[in-house]
Order: structure tokens, then sequence, then C-alpha cells
């Protein structure tokens, strides 16, 4: 008696695809004229429990909407197949047949082995081979240049606006110095022509007291005896009254 159930013992594909679980049925004998085939799929294990099952129209919540069965009429070869595959599909899966046929009536048999399901995850990164490699890199540094050269410019325009009041305020500070500077200057000028004409005055002062002294020294000189020894003119004494020497007081 030979019934069984050849299925592909691996099978990956990636998430979000599709998977097709090839499978291949045999029996002894021929179908009744009523063989009621039904195709079931079962996961995890032999004894796992039933996602799908052809002839009561049931589909396991997990695969809802997800599950197709390819058969012909009258064949012994289809597939099952699973869209938009999950992470959590990946599992291992075996296929089921049940049939009638006219020497052994009823028979349900399944793959003993099953398959394998293994669902690739997306590549965290598009960037493939050396070459797409540096393209990238290129770009980012030249987008880093760019990045930098715009801070640069503007940077640029605070800085020179910085460099601008500075400058004036230096500006500034050297005029309100020169300023200072040129009336210390002047203030000091002035106290040295007060200082000048005041020394001047004092000394014209002096000089006049002096010159009161030496004056009155003289007239005092004349008012005593040395009037008496000047030389005057013969014939005139003191008064200029004519007369001789003998008249003339000692």
């Amino acid at each position: 008696m030979d019934f069984r159930m050849d299925q592909p013992e691996h099978l990956s594909a990636p998430k979000g695809g599709t998977v097709h679980i090839n499978f291949t049925f045999y029996y002894c004998g021929a179908l009744a004229k009523d063989p009621r085939v039904s195709i079931a799929l079962k996961r995890t294990h032999f004894h796992g429990e039933v996602i799908y099952n052809s002839t009561r129209h049931f589909v396991h919540e997990d695969y809802k909407d997800r599950i197709i069965l390819n058969l012909p009429e009258g064949q012994k070869s289809g597939f099952l197949q699973i869209l938009n595959l999950r992470e959590e599909d990946e599992n291992m899966y075996f296929c089921r047949v049940q049939l009638k046929t006219q020497r052994f009536g009823l028979q349900v048999w399944q793959s003993i082995l099953g398959t394998k399901l293994t669902i690739n995850l997306a590549p965290k990164t598009t960037t493939e081979g050396p070459t797409s490699t540096a393209t990238t890199t290129a770009a980012a540094t030249t987008t880093g240049l760019s990045v930098l050269e715009g801070n640069r410019s503007s940077a640029s325009l605070p800085l020179s606006v910085g460099a601008a009041v500075g400058a004036g305020a230096v500006l500034i500070i050297v005029i309100l110095g020169l300023i200072l500077y040129l009336r210390w200057k002047g203030s000091k000028g002035l106290q040295t022509t007060a200082r000048t004409v005041a020394r001047g005055s004092l000394q014209n002062t002096e000089e006049k007291y002096e010159n009161i002294g030496i004056k009155s020294k003289f007239l005092g000189h004349l008012g005593g005896s040395t009037y008496g020894h000047l030389p005057l003119a013969q014939g005139m004494i003191p008064g200029g009254i004519p007369g001789s020497w003998d008249q003339v007081p000692h």
C-alpha cells in the first residue's frame, strides 16, 4: 500500500513576499466516483494545528486572506501559496491530503518531514558594493562641506558686524582720548602762560621797587653832605643864584 505526500524540505522567501509550498500526493488504486479530495495545511510539527482546510473553507486567523490553494481537478500535484509573509510565518509546514478511493475508501495522510520556511528580513541599508559606498561617502562628504561652507558664510556676517562695532568703539576711544589730551594740554599751556605773566608782573614790580629805592637813595645823597661836593658850574650856587665858590655853604 503506497500513500505518501512529497514536499520540499526547505524554502525561503523575503518578508512581505510570497511562497509556494509545492506538494505531490500518491495513493493506491483508483479514486471513487466522488473522491472528495481535501487539502489541509498544518504548522509547527506533525500533530500541529490546522491553519488551512479546503473542504471546510477554513483559514486560521493568523493567515486570514493570505493562503491560496492551487490544485487542478483530477491532478495529484499542486501548491499552497502564502501571501504577504510576516516574520512570525517562519515555521514548519505539513501538507495533508484526504480522499476516497474505490478499494480502500476514505484515506488521510500527510508529509512526515514537512517544509521549513525561512523568512528573509529586508536589509537595513540599501547601500550595496564598494562603488555605491564610495558614492554615498562622497555625497555625504560633499553635503558636509556644503553645510560647513553655509555655516561659515552665515557666521561671517556676525563676525564682520562685530569687527565693525569693535573698530568704531576703538575709534571713539581714540577721539575721546585725543580730546582729553588737547584739553589737558591747553589747560597746562594756560597755567604756564599765567605763571609767566605773573612772574613778569612780579619782576616788573620788583624792578620798579628797586628803581624807586635807587632813586630815593640818590635823592638822599642829594639831600646830604654829598650835595655840597657836587661840581657845580662856575658862578652858580644852589638855587640858581650866581656867586663864587667861597659862598657855597659847606
